[in-house]
């Protein structure tokens, strides 16, 4: 796929300066590789000819080889020596924040109001809750969940820190599941999190400089939150069309000449949250060249991967080849959020530099929940509980797009989700969402603005058909319908 080629060094490092010469060294090749002059496939020059060429001994050359293979840059290549093998995520580590100043008071801005009041208010028993992303309780699979908790019961001996990574067991558990989506990941490169959202936080903290870019869907379900911005990074939106994200508009605000590592790409492409689209297998095919070809890393979010109620296309990892991508998964939208698990999957070097800095920060997630969710992919009950999640998910989706076709057609559009929670209704007439958003409040019906998910301000809200029933739902969207149209009078 890459040209072996050869490379030209005429720089030596400063044997005076405050830093160790191999960590110049070090900078060096990153320096290389961060602005594309030597693309995957460069070949090195032997150990002796790099000594000579930098002015150093054999063993520095040796150090600083030694840390660029550390971070999966270099590898060795049987007949063809030392060659380049990433360009995206590993340039990363060298260049890595100090992220433990971020880890303190004051680490974490506010939400933003109406998100603060959608969090107290889905508490309120009195609400119907219509937008929330959340299974609803009633479909929890509490009979399997008492087998797995008595088969974990009865083979426990301790409940002790978990390896760096997570427990072994379930890395090789979530290793079997994410090869029936196309993802080969052995359990050294998957960390257990704490629920995806921990995942970004992890990379956020510790992979990202402050001021780097997260270029992402616009809508998104980042612009909810804080995480990123908290880290002093800067969120730009990309539109979105019917097949995702829009490439014509990622190559106009990500042009070749601006090729660097101080920016990352976060999507959702399987059962966007909030607007519900799946990309197509072309668009990601189309996606993964273009970041590739400008060294962009990818976080692809794959919280609702399973939900999909047909065949989905390829997740972005599942036909990344050369380190592009770090994939999140969850059991949070699929099983239970209060397990609180998650995965990350990446490049070796990156997941274990991940790991030592979730155990800085809480020591391992859970090990009761860890074994639970061993228990539930190791069993089989966790794909058995899924087929029946689909077909509930599904119905409750056609039962609200047939409400949605009686009594919303000529007030609001929406496109028909193959998948996961969420339907993205936008209306035809211009109106202050937040203004939509109190209204239905005060009858007792909880939505979520689409302004919050977006940029700008826009003319939608995130509907959700999966925490009510058919007929909860109905009953509220009737009554959302009747809201909105005297706030068009």
């Amino acid at each position: 796929m890459y040209r072996i080629q050869p490379v030209q060094i005429d720089w030596k490092p400063d044997k005076s300066g405050p830093d160790a010469v191999y960590a110049q060294i070090v900078r060096f090749v990153c320096q290389k590789v961060e602005t594309g002059e030597w693309p995957i496939g460069t070949r090195l020059p032997s150990h002796r000819e790099l000594a000579r060429l930098f002015g150093v001994n054999r063993g520095t050359i040796g150090k600083a080889l030694d840390m660029l293979n550390s971070y999966g840059l270099i590898k060795g290549n049987r007949g063809n020596g030392t060659v380049i093998a990433s360009n995206t995520w590993s340039v990363l580590l060298p260049h890595q924040a100090d992220w433990g100043s971020y880890v303190s008071a004051g680490y974490f801005q506010a939400n933003k109001t109406v998100v603060q009041e959608i969090n107290r208010l889905e508490f309120s028993p009195q609400m119907v809750r219509l937008g929330t992303g959340e299974l609803d309780p009633r479909l929890f699979p509490a009979d399997m969940m008492k087998e797995a908790l008595s088969r974990v019961a009865s083979s426990i001996e301790s409940l002790g820190y978990p390896e760096p990574l997570g427990l072994e067991r379930l890395r090789k558990a979530v290793s079997r599941h994410l090869e029936k989506i196309g993802i080969i990941a052995p359990p050294s490169s998957i960390l257990i999190t704490s629920g995806a959202l921990q995942a970004l936080q992890l990379i956020s903290a510790s992979l990202l400089e402050g001021g780097s870019v997260v270029y992402t869907e616009r809508p998104t379900y980042l612009n909810s939150l804080r995480v990123f911005q908290s880290a002093g990074l800067r969120l730009t939106g990309v539109a979105m069309d019917a097949q995702g994200i829009s490439m014509a508009s990622l190559q106009n605000i990500v042009p070749l000449s601006s090729a660097k590592t101080d920016a990352v790409l976060y999507t959702i492409p399987t059962n966007h949250n909030p607007t519900g689209r799946t990309m197509t297998a072309d668009r990601r095919y189309a996606l993964l060249k273009f970041c590739a070809n400008r060294r962009l890393p990818i976080i692809e979010d794959g919280a609702y991967q399973d939900l999909s109620f047909d065949a989905a296309p390829p997740p972005l990892k599942a036909i990344d080849k050369i380190g592009t991508v770090i994939y999140l998964g969850s059991a949070s939208k699929s099983l239970a959020p209060g397990l609180r698990i998650g995965w990350l999957v990446g490049p070796e070097p990156v997941v274990q530099r991940l790991g030592d800095v979730k155990m800085q920060v809480d020591y391992g997630a859970s090990s009761l929940s860890q074994m639970v969710m061993a228990e539930f992919l190791e069993s089989g009950m966790y794909d058995e509980y899924n087929v029946f999640l689909r077909n509930e998910l599904r119905r409750r989706r056609d039962a609200a797009l047939d409400v949605l076709n009686k009594r919303f057609r000529s007030i609001a559009s929406w496109q028909v989700p193959d998948g996961g929670f969420y339907i993205w209704l936008t209306l035809k007439e211009t109106i202050h969402m937040e203004f939509i958003f109190r209204a239905a409040a005060k009858e007792g019906i909880l939505i979520n603005p689409g302004d919050i998910y977006d940029f700008r301000r826009n003319n939608s809200l995130r509907l959700s058909y999966s925490y009510t029933t058919p007929e909860e739902f109905r009953d509220a969207a009737l009554k959302l319908a009747d809201i909105i149209e005297r706030e068009i009078e």
